[in-house]
């Protein structure tokens, strides 16, 4: 009988499969964009929502991996240790954003989430040992043009947000920590069970970070929250997931650009917030940024992941 770890990675041939897995990434950041919106409506603490996030997911996920026939199989310690480590940035990166959340405006927490477009790009480059290609500066300055100018009008400076700008910047980086952990997993694990068992994982220490935090667990309505597990964590890491083990993480961080564009379009829909000449244009840049970043990534992504 084959080992299922390499029947797993032979399935995943990213040269195969990179348009879908662009769509895969495209569509994530899409369902991910209602997640601020819905922690605010959920009628729990800031971490409880992220609990329950997690919580509600875990059974979809667990019952996805077995009709889907993609198995947890018979892991080495190591990748169990990414997993695990994975959970943990994952809870804290929930614990911090959603406070943040909370005590910022959406716009500031939008742009701080964003720093992850940026550090999950350098850790790219970084473990492929090479300088940004002409076509990926150009690409991460448009993300920076982008972003700043669909956030500009709404994001505000004040102290009276400095604690929640600052768990937003952490929560990015708690984010990017996430992200390499599921890229060191991806090469062995299919999508479902690598997310299942992160889910899994972040269980304990985000109900460990609300007791401690003494925020309260148990929600006064389901709706928002079962909302929050299924588009953001079922449907939109699910996806992220998939994205992240056949797309260079350059693309991927581009990628989360897409909230903040997708903000002002929910803005425009559910507030009656009026599209200006600012948001055609950031929008244009962001879009711009990820035609460049995917045509000028050309990362050995199949002989990467056979490394790791």
């Amino acid at each position: 009988m084959p080992d299922q770890r390499h029947t797993h990675a032979a399935a995943d041939l990213p040269k195969q499969t990179k348009p879908a897995a662009f769509l895969a990434m495209l569509l994530a950041n899409v369902a991910l964009a209602f997640g601020p919106t819905l922690v605010r409506m959920a009628q729990v603490s800031p971490i409880g929502s992220g609990f329950w996030r997690l919580a509600l997911a875990a059974p979809v996920l667990l019952l996805l991996t077995v009709g889907t026939r993609q198995p947890i199989p018979r892991m080495p310690r190591k990748l169990w240790a990414w997993l695990l480590i994975g959970g943990i940035f994952f809870a804290a990166d929930l614990a911090a954003w959603h406070i943040g959340i909370v005590r910022t405006k959406l716009a500031n927490a939008a742009l701080f989430a964003n720093l992850t477009t940026f550090t999950f790009a350098a850790y790219g480059l970084i473990i492929a040992r090479s300088l940004p290609t002409r076509s990926q500066v150009v690409a991460l300055v448009l993300a920076a043009i982008g972003t700043i100018v669909l956030i500009g009008r709404s994001y505000e400076l004040s102290p009276q947000y400095l604690i929640g700008d600052l768990l937003c910047i952490t929560a990015g980086l708690f984010y990017t920590g996430y992200l390499i952990a599921i890229e060191k997993v991806r090469g062995v694990l299919a999508p479902l069970p690598a997310l299942a068992i992160s889910t899994l994982t972040g269980l304990l220490p985000l109900w460990l970070f609300a007791w401690g935090a003494g925020q309260e667990i148990w929600p006064r309505s389901w709706g928002p929250l079962v909302l929050l597990a299924l588009g953001s964590q079922v449907i939109g890491q699910g996806l992220l997931v998939y994205a992240v083990g056949r797309l260079p993480p350059l693309v991927v961080g581009m990628g989360f650009l897409i909230q903040p564009l997708m903000g002002a379009v929910l803005g425009s829909t559910l507030y009656g917030e009026q599209l200006g000449p600012a948001d055609m244009i950031g929008g244009m840049a962001v879009a711009a940024a990820l035609v460049l970043a995917r045509r000028g990534s050309a990362a050995p992504l199949a002989n990467r992941s056979a490394r790791d």
